[in-house]
């Protein structure tokens, strides 16, 4: 790493930038980074940011992508179209601006303004400014520096910092070169990640003592147990003895409803403080503040504090059931929604793992013993038997235990997963009794320790009708999808767009799509070009739900594209009659 900048400049992480870009190997990334962060003089509020940038954080509300585009027409004064062309064939906004950009040879003294204090005050401070006022400032900073270091500043600003080193592999550098657990790191990185970054919230991150670990744990996220996928083939009874000889004896396992909301942690402090963090580790407390009556009023908990795994679920009180994700989705991202809203699109707090209660970390405990002792601290709360609940359209109580599927063998278990969708749920999830709750998705034991037995997904032929080029790797290939099914409502039948897709194709057969793309052009709005139906392709999805917003009047959950259809006319696709005989 060159000395010729100063430590924690822009400059400086410009190099580390680069050096992880062109690196190899993840071992040689993580020693690239602790040669950064180890700098004898490299301040604490420079390598908060740094770690903060690499751990896939985004600086928010900074700029929008058309003031970049604008910053590029103005600095170099090429056309609109011919900006927009380069972008295509780049695929990559920041490196756009940085090959288009007129950089100077040698670098300026902007190049190095601490990254703490370019952040703070520069940065930052784009959120006030005038759109003209940032295309200004833009093109000042991008005279002052090098190519690179523009191609740094951009991906600060834009925050695509993507590297080849993921956030497991800063929390494993990190380590490995304190010499304590990785589960320690990964807990303190999540805390280091829920607030602003800084020299305390640094420092508590690389501690090298472990000692606090207990009391860490207590506050703040933790990570999430993810699940494996558990891929099983042909009807219920053929998957049943699949399981058989995977995993075992059933009665070693435990099995619960794979349901479709939201994966959260609820987390209450010693002095009864709830915050509620979602699986992507956003504090969503006031969007949901139905769960912060649980801890208020006589029915206080005995010991705190608490902390719950568990899933957010948009919830029918009467049915004593959940809604479609679709009724979630109108309370996502409202920050303090009404008690209208509240009543009329009530949610639950479904638990499924006790994590933490009364300073004591459960996630060492089988899962035998911390399903009993959640079973018993909901009792405690009042939660009582399902059946048990006033039927009302709103739960009186916001937090129930997820209910143990039980069944005497694998076979009984495998019929009532084929039976997952009458919930509705995605399938079922199966836990070891005997398993710790881990971190991630580990695999302690030959059978793993928790698996994800999802229902076969939902399939439909669709024509292809609209295309947009990818960005990165795939730059410069139409490689995003729309979808149109025939309407049979009209006579004759038309097409009508209801589904996007982008994944599920190979290399090469992406490579053949788009040949057939670029020759059946016919329109363009923007990037998206419309093209004359010619393909057929299998979309596989979640669910199905009623939309106004979508033409076809219904939406899809999840879609990707299952397979090729060269065998079908676009005559043969599907009708929208079909996909709207799904909604039942």
């Amino acid at each position: 790493m060159s000395k010729s900048w100063p430590p924690g400049s822009l400059a400086h992480f410009a190099q580390l930038f680069l050096r992880l870009d062109q690196s190899q190997g993840v071992r040689e990334r993580q020693q690239a980074l602790l040669g950064f962060l180890n700098h004898d003089r490299l301040a604490d509020k420079d390598a908060a940011w740094a770690l903060w940038l690499l751990a896939g954080e985004r600086l928010k509300r900074t700029v929008a992508p058309s003031l970049f585009r604008k910053a590029m027409e103005e600095a170099t004064g090429l056309q609109p179209w011919l900006v927009e062309e380069c972008y295509q064939s780049v695929g990559d906004l920041a490196e756009t601006s940085a090959l288009l950009a007129a950089c100077p040879q040698t670098e300026s003294d902007f190049a190095a303004k601490g990254l703490a204090d370019l952040i703070e005050y520069d940065l930052l401070a784009l959120r006030g400014l005038q759109a003209q006022e940032v295309c200004n400032w833009m093109m000042a900073a991008w005279g002052q520096l090098t190519a690179p270091q523009v191609f740094c500043l951009n991906k600060i600003l834009t925050g695509g910092l993507r590297l080849g080193l993921s956030r497991q592999g800063l929390v494993q550098a990190l380590a490995d070169h304190l010499k304590i657990a990785k589960a320690l790191v990964a807990q303190r990185m999540l805390i280091f990640l829920s607030q602003p970054p800084g020299p305390e919230a640094y420092q508590a991150l690389v501690s090298p003592d472990d000692s606090c670990g207990a009391q860490a744990f207590m506050n703040g996220p933790v990570p999430f147990f993810l699940a494996q996928s558990l891929s099983m083939q042909g009807e219920p009874l053929e998957q049943a003895a699949q399981c058989e000889q995977r995993l075992g004896p059933i009665e070693s396992w435990a099995a619960e409803w794979k349901w479709d909301g939201i994966r959260a942690q609820l987390v209450v402090d010693a002095a009864g403080q709830l915050q509620v963090w979602s699986r992507g580790e956003e504090l969503v407390t006031e969007q949901f503040p139905e769960f912060a009556q649980l801890f208020a009023g006589p029915q206080a908990l005995p010991a705190l504090p608490l902390r719950l795994d568990g899933e957010i679920l948009a919830w029918d009180g009467l049915k004593q059931r959940p809604f479609a994700f679709a009724n979630l989705q109108r309370r996502l991202g409202r920050r303090k929604p009404s008690k209208a809203m509240q009543n009329a699109h009530p949610v639950v707090f479904m638990a499924y793992d006790l994590l933490g209660l009364a300073g004591r970390d459960w996630r060492v405990e089988p899962f035998s013993a911390r399903r009993a002792a959640l079973v018993a601290l909901l009792e405690s709360l009042g939660e009582g038997d399902r059946e048990t609940q006033p039927k009302s359209p709103a739960a009186s109580r916001p937090m129930r235990a997820s209910p143990i599927v039980a069944a005497e063998n694998w076979a009984g278990l495998a019929l009532l997963q084929a039976q997952a969708r009458g919930q509705p749920a995605e399938g079922l999830m199966l836990k070891r009794w005997d398993a710790a709750y881990g971190q991630g998705r580990t695999k302690e034991s030959a059978q793993g320790e928790l698996w994800k037995w999802k229902l076969a997904p939902l399939t439909i032929d669709a024509v292809l009708v609209y295309a947009q080029r990818g960005h990165g790797r795939r730059a410069g290939l139409y490689t995003d999808y729309g979808f149109a099914l025939w309407d049979d409502r009209q006579d004759p039948a038309v097409l009508v767009p209801f589904a996007k897709a982008y994944s599920g194709l190979t290399d090469a057969e992406i490579k053949k799509v788009d040949q057939v793309i670029r020759k059946t052009i016919e329109d363009k709005f923007g990037p998206v070009r419309q093209v004359r139906p010619s393909l057929v392709m299998e979309l596989g999805f979640e669910a199905v739900m009623a939309s106004s917003r979508h033409k076809s009047g219904i939406a899809v959950r999840f879609p990707r594209i299952l397979r090729l259809r060269p065998d079908k006319t676009i005559e043969q696709a599907d009708r929208l009659s079909s996909l709207r005989a799904m909604l039942s």
